[in-house]
């Protein structure tokens, strides 16, 4: 894949966060700059996902681990578990909000 393809790619992923943290109705903030988008909550914790361009991935980080996703048979994928990019993004907004957040 190309840089460009990458780039469009992945902002489709950011985009699908930021509307979902707005349908969830949790108290939850983002905010992009750059190549990272920060994720923060209440009690002051931050999940931050960022571009790895060079070797077109996607990296999450937040208090309960890190993670690395490489874009495979048309999803973005853990490179350790085989998990989606999504499902493990709602799986750390919901630990860290402590409840339920789904989109």
């Amino acid at each position: 894949m190309n840089a460009s393809q990458y780039h469009e790619l992945v902002d489709a992923q950011w985009i699908t966060i930021e509307a979902g943290i707005d349908e969830s109705g949790a108290d939850i903030d983002y905010e992009i700059s750059e190549n990272v988008l920060s994720i923060d909550f209440k009690d002051r914790s931050q999940i931050i996902i960022n571009r790895q361009e060079a070797i077109s991935e996607i990296w999450l980080a937040s208090k309960f681990g890190g993670f690395h996703f490489t874009y495979t048979n048309n999803k973005w994928l853990c490179s350790k578990t085989g998990t989606e990019f999504m499902d493990i993004v709602k799986q750390e907004c919901s630990k860290h909000a402590d409840k339920e957040v789904s989109w």
